[in-house]
């Protein structure tokens, strides 16, 4: 796997997991959860996304290898 597919599938969990859990603790801390709900969809969007493509790179690049 080349590094910039590995930076990308790192990218991509961090946006789809990192993203909703900082926006959790923002919304703990002042208490208003639109905060979290507002922030769900377009990390869930990007990040899947980013997640398919980069798989799908992955597989492609695996299947010219062999």
């Amino acid at each position: 796997m080349k590094k910039r597919n590995r930076l990308a599938l790192l990218i991509s969990v961090i946006v789809l997991v990192g993203f909703p859990i900082l926006f959790l603790f923002v919304s703990l801390y002042t208490g208003d959860w639109r905060y979290l709900m507002w922030s769900l969809p377009p990390s869930c969007l990007a990040g899947f996304t980013g997640l398919i493509f980069t798989i799908h790179t992955i597989k492609k690049e695996k299947s010219l290898m062999e």
